[in-house]
This record gives structure tokens, C-alpha cells and sequence, in this order.
């Protein structure tokens, strides 16, 4: 009976192996349902955050996860809108990560302000002023596009698609799926601005504070320009997976290579604004706020390494490497050179959430250092398990990669 509801011409592991790993994913889920229960129930003393640190491993995952599900809207923006035709082997599988993505970050951030029941006053109360507001109404608004993205493609699933409704419905909506992706691009492009903008202007925080372009900090553009760089590179990241677990080729590697050299260019650019940005910071920001650059970097906890691993390690490494075209022909090489700019990308998040609120701002002030406990890494856990559950069944059930079949077929 499992059999047959897999895509048409294409091999599942048996139920035995599925189920066992779905039963991992459930024992993870537990954990998260346990930690959720602590901190709804007792509150967030359950926490590793206090008066230094309102935000914590929470936000640092939810900002990594929004940059890391870019690549869905950019990967619609490139199929749908610039035409790039070879991308269309990989946007079912982008788009099922952005919403895995968005959904969790939604769902992390019911539990992270404390009483999710009033999470509507948001919407009904909105803060006019604050960049958050366009941050929360842009992303819940995304995610509605994402699900209406992915909805042809459940309708498309082989028993559903029989049914004349469905077939007709998922087809029409391919026809128009352009708009979708031009108002995904829209939405996700000011949010993603906006979160990166809220830390440029911390007049009070001056590790954070940034210089900008008319009402625009430099911290707005460039939270765009390293997601839009990262973003493809975690959805080729879990496509490389996906094969190496399944032992299946799901991707043409020419599809791989387009992305990757994109991605290189644009972790290649993003480096060079980065830089910039750190040296007017350096050179002027921080000299007109009364402190020195080193006050910032004395903890080790937060030493330069940090930067280090951003800059370095996350952004020119993996730029050099995927430009070159040796490096993306060779499979271990481009998985490499993905995560370290997953790694990248997930150290900006971290410096920006955390760091910001560590170090001292007054004289008599000490550097703070924050440990998640282990309801926090719960939760976490909990929304790890979620998308590996969501993927899991997607991959099983649907027909997310329409190559598939002619990639494996006898030569």
C-alpha cells in the first residue's frame, strides 16, 4: 500500500527503515514537547536569557534559518523571473525548505515570546515604528506564499493528481506561479533588510550601530546580500544529503553548478561590502561612539576569532571555492564549500544576536556570557525534527524532483 503512493518510476526504502527514522525524528519531538511545556508553564526562567539577554539561541536560530530558506525566493526569482530554466530541476525542492524554514522560525518564535496565546496583538496592535512589525508581516505573509507554492506540488502527489479537481487546480496554478514568485521576492527582500536594519539602528548598542544610505543602515543591505548568497547553498547543501542517504541522483550536476557559480559570486561581492562596512565601522562608527574597536573583542568568549569564522572561513573560502569550476565538478569540495557558508552565515546571525547585547556599553559594565539550557536546545531540537519529518514524508511521497527518474534509469 506504501508503494503505491511514491512518485511514478522512482525507489523508496522500505517501511521498516522509514519508520525507524521517523521514530528518531518523534523521540527528538518529545524532547521539544517537554521543553515547551517547561517554558510555557514555569516561563522563561526556564531560559539561559535575563535582563542582559532578551534574545537568545532562539533568535540566533530563527535569523539562520530566515537567511538559510532564502534560497527558496531566490531560487524562484532566478526560475521565474530571470528564466533560468535549469533551476526548475531544484525549485520544488527549495520551495519545500523555505516553508520547513519559515514555519519553524514561526514556530520557535511562539514559544520565545512567552505567551503565544497573545501572539495576534502584533497584528491587531501594531507598532507602527518598529521594524519588527514589517519583519512579522512580511514573513507570515511569505509563508503563506510558500505554502500556496507548495500546494501544486501535494495535488501533483500520483493517487491526488488522478482526481480532475486537483490536476486542474495544481495546473492552473503553475501557470501563474511568476506572480507568486515576484511577491515572495518583494516580501522576503524587506524582511530579511529589515531584521539585519533593527541592529544598525541600536543607537544604545554601538557594536551593532551602522552607518547607512538615507534611513537604511548598511547592516539592512547586507542582511539581504549574505542570504541571498547562503541561502542556495543550504538548499544544494540538503540536496546533497538527500542523494548521499538515498544513494539516488535527484540533481543534474549542471543544475548544481549554475546555482553554485552564482552563489559564488554573490558570497564574492557580500565579502567585499562586508569588509567595508567593518572598516568605516572600525575607522569611524566606533571612534565617534567613545569606544575602541578592541573593547569589543577582549572576552575570548567573543574574540576575533568570531570574525574570523564569519569573514574568512564563511564568506571568502567558500566564494573562492565555488567560482572555481574544478571545485564544483568535484562533489566533496562543493558539499565543503556549502557549509562553510551555511557556517558563515550562521556566525554573522550569532555575532549581530548575541555578541551586540555581551559586551559592556558603560564604563563599569562587565562582558556577559550566555549558555542556552537545555529546554532552549529542546525547542531547537524540536524544530530540527519538524522539517526532517516534513522533508522526510515530502521526499517519500511527492514528486520533488522531476529528474529523477531519467538520472537513475539503466544505462
Amino acid at each position: 500500500m506504501d508503494k503505491a503512493l511514491f512518485p511514478e518510476g522512482v525507489e523508496r526504502c522500505d517501511i521498516k527503515r522509514f519508520g525507524g527514522w521517523m521514530t528518531f525524528c518523534l523521540v527528538l519531538g518529545a524532547w521539544a514537547l517537554l521543553s515547551v511545556a517547561l517554558c510555557l508553564l514555569k516561563g522563561l526562567n526556564q531560559t539561559g536569557m535575563n535582563d542582559y539577554f532578551a534574545f537568545g539561541v532562539w533568535i540566533v536560530v530563527d535569523l539562520a534559518v530566515i537567511a538559510l530558506g532564502a534560497g527558496a525566493f531566490f531560487t524562484g526569482f532566478l526560475t521565474y523571473i530571470l528564466k533560468q530554466n535549469e533551476l526548475k530541476n531544484i525549485i520544488n525542492h527549495a520551495v519545500i525548505i523555505g516553508f520547513i524554514c519559515y514555519s519553524g522560525a514561526i514556530l520557535m518564535l511562539g514559544i520565545d515570546i512567552g505567551q503565544p496565546i497573545r501572539g495576534w496583538f502584533g497584528f491587531w496592535h501594531a507598532n507602527i515604528h518598529s521594524m519588527l512589525t514589517e519583519v512579522m508581516f512580511c514573513i507570515t505573509t511569505y509563508l503563506v506564499v510558500l505554502i500556496v507554492e507548495f500546494v501544486p506540488l501535494i495535488l501533483e502527489q500520483k493517487q491526488v493528481n488522478r482526481v480532475a479537481g486537483p490536476h486542474f487546480f495544481a495546473h492552473n496554478l503553475h501557470t501563474i506561479m511568476i506572480v507568486f514568485a515576484a511577491v515572495g521576492t518583494f516580501l522576503s527582500f524587506f524582511h530579511q533588510g529589515s531584521l539585519g536594519g533593527m541592529f544598525g539602528v541600536l543607537y544604545g548598542r554601538s557594536f551593532a550601530f551602522r552607518a547607512g544610505f538615507l534611513i537604511w543602515p548598511w547592516t539592512f543591505f547586507l542582511f539581504i546580500w549574505s542570504s541571498i548568497a547562503a541561502g542556495p547553498c543550504f538548499t544544494m547543501l540538503v540536496a546533497f544529503v538527500v542523494e548521499k542517504v538515498s544513494g539516488r541522483k535527484l540533481v543534474p550536476q549542471k543544475t548544481f553548478n549554475l546555482l553554485g557559480k552564482i552563489s559564488g559570486w554573490l558570497l564574492a561581492t557580500y565579502f567585499v561590502a562586508k569588509v567595508a562596512d567593518t572598516i568605516y565601522w572600525t575607522l569611524v562608527t566606533v571612534p565617534a561612539s567613545g569606544h575602541r574597536v578592541w573593547d569589543y573583542f577582549k572576552d575570548p568568549f567573543y574574540g576575533l576569532w568570531l570574525l574570523f569564522i564569519e569573514l574568512i572561513l564563511g564568506t571568502l573560502v567558500p566564494a573562492v571555492m565555488l567560482l572555481l569550476p574544478k571545485v564544483r565538478s568535484r562533489r566533496g569540495l562543493f558539499v565543503l564549500a556549502a557549509c562553510l557558508a551555511c557556517l558563515g552565515v550562521t556566525a554573522n546571525r550569532f555575532i549581530f544576536v548575541i555578541q551586540t547585547l555581551a559586551v559592556p556599553e558603560l564604563p563599569f559594565e562587565r562582558f556577559i556570557r550566555y549558555f542556552a539550557t537545555w529546554q532552549e536546545w529542546g525547542i531547537v531540537a524540536g524544530i530540527i525534527a519538524y522539517g526532517f519529518i516534513v522533508y522526510s514524508l515530502a521526499y517519500r511521497y511527492l514528486p520533488v524532483f522531476p529528474k529523477e527518474v531519467e538520472l537513475n534509469a539503466p544505462k
